[in-house]
């Protein structure tokens, strides 16, 4: 099988968010990912939405055997086994939540679906957040 070389960010802003990202971190590894480089932590004010709830949020770069899809699948599996309730997508707006993990780039494909869109353009081009972690990782 080929290896995908895939940059994920990670973030959490309800409950221990370190914590729940150390988990989350264990559970893409588990689903048999192997994890190149994980950025340090990074505390972040919600963007495009109101809380009081400041985020936590790491990068990482892992190789999965897993096509876009699949790992999109894995990945929202592990939001929902802990806890998130609210998808932003269904919801069509953000809000508070245990485990958000998007995938930014995964090799230098370009795709788009209703689901998913890579590469990740607001994380790559829009928030500040995110091009701070991101900047040792593209």
């Amino acid at each position: 099988m080929s290896q995908h070389k895939v940059v994920l960010l990670l973030g959490s802003n309800l409950g221990d968010q370190k914590k729940n990202l150390e988990i989350a971190i264990k559970k893409i590894k588990e689903g048999g990912n192997e994890i190149l480089q994980i950025s340090e932590f990074l505390t972040s004010d919600p963007v495009e939405f109101a809380s009081s709830n400041i985020f936590c949020n790491i990068a990482m770069i892992i190789f999965t055997d897993l096509s876009p899809v699949r790992l999109l699948n894995h990945l929202k599996n592990i939001e929902v086994e802990m806890g998130r309730i609210n998808d932003s997508k269904a919801n069509g707006g953000y809000a508070d939540r245990v485990i958000d993990i998007d995938i930014v780039k995964y090799n230098e494909l370009k795709f788009v679906s209703e689901r998913l869109e890579i590469p990740h353009q607001k994380h790559l081009f829009e928030r500040e957040f995110s091009r701070i972690l991101l900047k040792d990782f593209i």
